[in-house]
């Protein structure tokens, strides 16, 4: 391990805060996150950045036989909803019942995070999508795409952590990829944190609420 593990989300995403600083944003900053554990991170980042904080949810397409193997992702903003399919993996047999159980899913949490809330507006501005790390990079990359459907300024990937080859790939598809530890020695994202319990709907709902009392009306 070349550096020491992140405290937490929170400290994680301080530090990714500290090194996005080190650049100058459009005033019409949005920070976008990947809900759940993207969601504590982003928080930092928008609070220490005086972003505007919202989420993208996205949703990995795991292959029937085997979860954790990403068939691809699937990604939304409002009713348009994004996929990517990894062909080496994807089963169109399987695709299919897959991928409606996820977009289920992916419409829940768009409700249950944003309730009534307009979507926001991502064209024409700078757009950070935030994550707790990348993994394979496949929900990231279903988010970049879906994001880019709305023509934003610029978009950027910020992460605490990358595995492997995930930031490499990323640079594929994102204007830049921004990342505190480039780890392609570990094996899963939570190996880059002391603490790295499930975030809730509850934590995330309140550190939304939160972002958006502290930002008031908004003309999104």
């Amino acid at each position: 391990m070349s550096r020491e593990r992140f405290r937490d989300r929170r400290t994680a995403g301080r530090e990714l805060a500290a090194a996005l600083r080190e650049r100058s944003w459009r005033a019409d900053l949005l920070v976008l996150a990947l809900p759940r554990g993207g969601v504590p991170v982003a928080a930092e980042v928008a609070r220490a950045l005086s972003a505007e904080l919202d989420v993208l949810v996205a949703r990995k397409l795991g292959h029937p036989a085997q979860p954790e193997v990403a068939m691809g992702a699937i990604a939304g903003i409002g009713d348009i909803v994004e996929a990517v399919e990894n062909p080496a993996i994807a089963d169109p047999r399987a695709m299919g019942a897959v991928r409606a159980a996820e977009e289920a899913e992916l419409r829940r949490r768009q409700r249950t995070y944003r309730g009534a809330r307009p979507p926001v507006r991502i064209a024409g501005r700078s757009v950070l999508l935030v994550d707790d790390g990348l993994a394979t990079g496949a929900t990231m990359r279903a988010a970049v795409a879906a994001a880019r459907r709305e023509d934003p300024a610029e978009l950027v990937v910020a992460v605490p952590v990358a595995l492997g080859a995930a930031a490499r790939v990323l640079r594929q598809d994102a204007d830049e990829v921004v990342c505190v530890w480039d780890a392609p020695g570990l094996w899963a994202v939570g190996s880059a944190y002391e603490r790295f319990d499930q975030t809730g709907d509850d934590e995330v709902r309140a550190l939304l609420s939160e972002a958006w009392e502290r930002e008031g009306p908004t003309s999104s």
